[in-house]
């Protein structure tokens, strides 16, 4: 790992953490083992830092989604495996996954950020929901809905269970499961 993946990593874990605020320059260095300059050398700012933090995560799981939503046969299987693989990363991701959720423009978190990068990046992942509902919808399963609509109302459902699970000291059994059997029973034909 080089000593700028070493900062990210670090940073990621801390933002994580700590938070937006919580979270130092030096600590970022410390973390990762190198001199407080060479942060500021990759990233000239804490803000640039973060988003820089919260992109590579978004670029890492929308990998991981167009993989795993590319075998699948029908709109409705590749909606529940995308899902499924969305939840999976953020448990896979524990330690450096509540970074998106922090920097996320659903977020409230830090709200004089310059978030306008980071929105980008989140669509990203409501084209991919679109597409998987336009296939099903082409091939027959998954039900004629709005499509922008449906995408972020999906989105919303996913964001809540996950928000839920980092954010809450709610407990809730099978949580992760439901949101992707009321995804499935509210789209798919």
């Amino acid at each position: 790992m080089t000593k700028k993946e070493k900062i990210l990593q670090a940073a990621q874990e801390l933002f994580a953490r700590c938070g937006y605020a919580g979270t130092t320059m030096k600590m970022v260095a410390e973390q990762a083992g190198v001199a407080s300059g060479l942060v500021f050398h990759y990233y000239d700012s804490k803000e640039k830092l973060f988003m820089e933090a919260g992109a590579e995560l978004i670029n890492d799981m929308v990998s991981t989604l167009h993989e795993a939503t590319g075998v699948t046969s029908s709109g409705c299987e590749a909606m529940g495996t995308f899902v499924r693989a969305y939840l999976d990363f953020t448990i896979e991701h524990e330690k450096t996954f509540p970074t998106i959720i922090r920097c996320s423009p659903f977020s409230d978190d830090n709200p004089d950020l310059d978030r306008e990068k980071i929105a980008a990046k989140f669509l990203d992942l409501i084209y991919i929901i679109e597409d998987i509902l336009k296939r099903g919808m082409a091939d027959g399963s998954i039900k004629n809905l709005p499509v922008s609509q449906t995408a972020f109302m999906i989105y919303g459902v996913i964001v809540g269970a996950v928000r839920t699970r980092f954010l809450t000291p709610y407990d809730i059994p099978g949580l992760f499961a439901e949101a992707r059997e009321f995804i499935l029973r509210s789209v798919c034909a």
